[in-house]
């Protein structure tokens, strides 16, 4: 059982935040390929590229799609490396271990369901409720990764492992906000999909399509996201005074603070994604928000819920020649 969770060397520290921020630049340029229409653009082949490990196509979807395809390898080449390392590391907690073995679970599930929407067409123009399902599967697998990742690089700087069980009042509302924001997410999600097959002309064009019973389930279902915003951002800031008012501390100040500032900062990006009729740029700047809004949840989580915040007496720090 592990009590004192140890600290990583600093390049592996810095490898692992590194390779979280690596995964959030990935992650907008999947955007800005389903933005763009460019998920075709590698037609049907997967992992080629029409039928070539490198295209020579001069078309501007090919190299849109091929740039994601490559830079979601070396994702997944890095998250790889970050678990060899950790398993072999000598100054890798049992936890970073477990969570770098749970990041290569999702990120092998991850190209699964990337490779998945490519060979059964549900790019670029598919207006199929399948596809809906399967980025909403992706948004999710995707939200999961990161936690993961960032769970990994909480424990390689010395976080202590999330104790779930003992979490109480703290522990069931970062659950319920954590569990909200996936809903949110997936919600986003398919507004996204509706804004880039049916793109509203006008904000009074727009709300026409939302409420017209004649439109597409994924435009209909499109007024409910902003509703869902103001109660899951509303259990997000509620978590952060929540864990304040239970377990005092600094950090949980801090995190409390961060929380409400990335709610509202959201929140009026959300309002003028809508106002600017949802352009390119400014989804992916209301995606990387919401993508900050998560790994700060769960960072927070992680130190409420951490048995440190708990009560329990923080170990001596250990030196590694005592450690050996």
């Amino acid at each position: 059982m592990e009590t004192s969770p140890a600290v990583a060397s600093p390049a592996l520290r810095r490898f692992a935040w590194g390779t979280l921020a690596f995964n959030i630049v990935v992650i907008l340029w999947g955007a800005y390929v389903r933005a763009t229409g460019s998920g075709a653009g590698c037609g049907e082949h997967w992992p080629l590229c029409n039928g070539e490990v490198i295209p020579r196509a001069k078309a501007i979807e090919t190299i849109i799609e091929f740039s994601h395809r490559a830079s979601s390898g070396l994702a997944f080449l890095a998250v790889l490396v970050l678990l060899v390392w950790a398993l072999r590391s000598r100054t890798a907690s049992a936890h970073l271990k477990r969570m770098s073995i749970l990041s290569m679970v999702f990120m092998v599930l991850e190209s699964g369901v990337g490779a998945s929407l490519v060979l059964f067409r549900l790019v670029a123009e598919n207006q199929s409720m399948a596809r809906a399902y399967m980025m909403s599967l992706h948004l999710v697998n995707t939200l999961l990764l990161l936690a993961s990742i960032t769970l990994a690089a909480r424990a390689a700087s010395g976080g202590a492992p999330p104790k779930l069980r003992s979490g109480g009042a703290v522990g069931a509302v970062f659950g319920a906000a954590a569990l909200g924001m996936i809903v949110l997410g997936v919600s986003g999600a398919v507004t996204a999909l509706g804004d880039t097959l049916w793109p509203p002309q006008s904000l009074e064009h727009g709300l026409s399509q939302d409420f017209s019973p004649t439109a597409h389930l994924l435009l209909r279902l499109r007024i409910f996201h902003p509703l869902l915003a103001v109660v899951v951002g509303l259990l997000v800031v509620a978590a952060g005074w929540t864990a304040l008012a239970l377990r005092p501390s600094p950090k949980q100040k801090r995190w409390a603070i961060v929380l409400t500032a990335l709610f509202a900062t959201q929140f009026c990006a959300g309002l003028l994604n809508v106002v600017l009729l949802a352009p390119v740029w400014m989804q992916m700047l209301h995606l990387f928000l919401a993508d900050g809004v998560w790994v700060a949840l769960i960072l927070a989580g992680g130190d409420a819920l951490s048995s440190e915040a708990a009560g329990a007496p923080a170990p001596a720090p250990q030196s590694e020649t005592a450690a050996a």
